[in-house]
């Protein structure tokens, strides 16, 4: 491995609070040690479409331009979830699209720049880019990072803390009007594949049901808790939702499909709203929390976090690792390679403690009845 003397950071993927303390920390720790550091605009596109940033795709990352914004969210060299430089869409002159493998431009990019290593920092898509391009020759170190806690091989990711904090807010807002108006009340929250928010934030919230991806519901055993608590004089109920929830024999509900992108799911609150009206008799309503999840300054926990992840990369490379995405493994930070890291998400365990809580509680997940 040859000495380092530059190291580019990249974020890539949806953004999740605790990016900036990510970006702060793998830049102080580099500059530390004598390296110089440049941030890649928008997940790896500052490399592929240069012409498109006035100022420069590639950008100096020094003290002076990562002070003070380890509490800011968003990441201050952009993101983007679209554009697989493994799997390019492009255009046809008929119309059509094809797929183009731009690996080879894009390493000789960050031969062109001096980028001696890079940092890459997202989810199970761009930490798979990430291990695609240390196959192919390029010094890499994955930070975990998704709102969603569904990385395999890491205790957590950062932005887990805050959109459940944040989500657990805004429950705990809607009892105050599902009680005032005797309603039912539908949170559909993030979670494309595992239900981590939505299991989370419904339980610290007190929510009656909630649906998640990994327990195929049926509502049947949603409104008959919905009518329990009516004839015990409840007359409100808080349902939440993770936006990937299926219900049994169904599909998850897809709103489409970008170019380049994967499918957005939503609409599902909406649906389960509707059929619970129908089903209880009662006035049911829906609130789409999204992309208020990914926002917002981070919590405590997500900054720690971040700035833990970043140094840890940075000792990665001087250490002579390769190819490893760094997690946390309480109460150290370790090392395991992209591969493992990427394999599998990691889902709600039906039967875990947190589920078994849950029930102990009398929440329902609409696979049994109460």
């Amino acid at each position: 491995m040859r000495q380092i003397n530059r190291i580019a950071i990249s974020t890539g993927g949806g953004d999740a609070p605790g990016l900036n303390a990510v970006i702060r920390s793998a830049t102080l720790a580099s500059r530390n040690r004598g390296w110089d550091v440049v941030g890649i605009r928008d997940g790896f596109n500052g490399l592929l479409f240069p012409e498109n940033y006035p100022h420069g795709g590639v950008v100096p990352l020094d003290r002076e331009s990562v002070r003070g914004i380890s509490h800011l969210g968003g990441t201050i060299i952009g993101s983007t979830n679209r554009g697989n430089p493994t799997a390019f869409p492009v255009e046809q002159p008929d119309g059509s699209w094809v797929e183009v493998d731009r690996t080879d431009e894009l390493l000789a990019r960050f031969d062109e720049h001096g980028i001696d290593a890079l940092i890459t920092v997202g989810g199970d898509g761009s930490l798979t880019i990430g291990n695609h391009l240390y196959r192919h020759g390029l010094r890499v170190i994955g930070v975990p990072k998704t709102i969603d806690n569904d990385l395999d091989k890491t205790t957590a990711t950062f932005g887990f803390d805050t959109a459940v904090d944040f989500a657990t807010e805004c429950i705990d807002r809607l009892f105050v009007t599902a009680t005032s108006h005797g309603r039912v009340i539908v949170v559909e929250v993030m979670g494309r594949y595992a239900g981590w928010i939505a299991l989370h934030s419904g339980m610290a919230a007190g929510a009656h049901c909630v649906l998640i991806p990994e327990i195929p519901y049926e509502l049947g055993p949603v409104a008959a808790t919905i009518r329990q608590r009516e004839e015990r004089g409840a007359r409100f109920s808080i349902v939440v939702v993770a936006e990937g929830a299926v219900p049994v024999e169904g599909t998850v509900s897809v709103k489409g499909k970008a170019i380049g992108q994967a499918e957005q799911l939503g609409g599902i609150g909406a649906t389960v709203a509707a059929e619970l009206e129908e089903l209880t008799g009662k006035e049911a309503r829906t609130v789409v929390l999204g992309h208020l999840l990914r926002g917002g300054s981070p919590t405590a926990l997500d900054r720690l976090l971040g700035l833990r992840f970043g140094a840890a990369a940075v000792r990665a490379l001087e250490e002579g690792h390769d190819g490893v995405m760094v997690a946390l493994n309480p109460p150290t930070v370790t090392y395991v390679p992209l591969a493992e890291a990427t394999d599998k998400m990691k889902t709600v365990p039906p039967d875990c403690d947190t589920i078994r809580t849950a029930r102990d509680l009398g929440i329902n997940f609409g696979d049994r009845m109460p």
